[in-house]
């Protein structure tokens, strides 16, 4: 928590001292309007990762189960964990530093430098350095899910859209599917004698598939819903 704190005080700094602007800037007005497209793109986020999960499970014939030992408290652990690392990332690479790189560079230019350094910032916090293969198909990922995140802003004006998805994606894959460093949650995988690995072509085209799903209906809802207001400096949205 200490950490997001320090990043908004320097957000703030930043942005007061390189483009003139208030930390708002960022999109948390007007409320209403933020909370909606907050609440959309955590419900987006949330059904993509469970429909992945279980694409995977029922492809592989892999099973789940019920977390024996599981508590409130690990829910609480989990979604805290999950609130925390997001908005961390969130204000990093969607906060000041894409506000300052769209306004210094355009949007374009900032979109994408701001994406590349959220795939480059997965090889240090996934400690992935060594092993190239690994490296490629992070940065790939991220870089593509970066892109998308920045593009929300641009044309919302707003980190909800992409904090929600985040967010969505992130806290469901820890508290149900157990997918994250903090250990075994609601279900637990398990392979029974059904299970089929997947492995070459097939391994590489779920990889694809589970990996550009979410970025591909953000990206049209951002792109067909989210309607630039003419002559905004940021691009700031008046829809949902």
């Amino acid at each position: 928590m200490l950490g997001i704190i320090v990043i908004i005080l320097l957000s703030s700094f930043l942005l007061r001292f390189t483009i003139r602007q208030p930390l708002s800037v960022l999109g948390y007005n007007p409320v209403g309007l933020r909370l909606r497209q907050f609440g959309i793109a955590l419900l987006i986020g949330l059904v993509v990762c469970v429909v992945v999960k279980w694409s995977e499970s029922l492809i592989t014939s892999a099973g789940w189960e019920v977390n024996s030992g599981y508590q409130w408290t690990d829910f609480f652990t989990a979604g805290w964990w999950s609130f925390k690392s997001v908005w961390f990332e969130e204000l990093l690479f969607r906060g000041a530093l894409l506000v300052i790189l769209i306004r210094w560079l355009g949007v374009r230019l900032g979109i994408v430098l701001s994406a590349a350094a959220f795939g480059v910032y997965h090889w240090f916090s996934h400690g992935l350095f060594g092993n190239i293969p690994v490296m490629f198909f992070m940065f790939a990922t991220t870089f593509v899910m970066g892109l998308v995140w920045a593009y929300a802003y641009s044309r919302s004006g707003s980190m909800a859209i992409a904090a929600g998805s985040h967010l969505g994606w992130n806290a469901t894959s820890a508290i149900l599917f157990s997918d994250s460093p903090i250990g075994d949650q609601l279900f637990i995988p398990f392979k029974g004698a059904e299970y089929v690995p997947l492995t070459g072509l097939p391994s590489l085209l779920f990889f694809i598939a589970s990996n550009t799903a979410l970025p591909l209906i953000l990206f049209f809802w951002i792109k067909y819903k989210i309607r630039n207001r003419p002559g905004a400096k940021l691009h700031v949205s008046d829809s949902v």
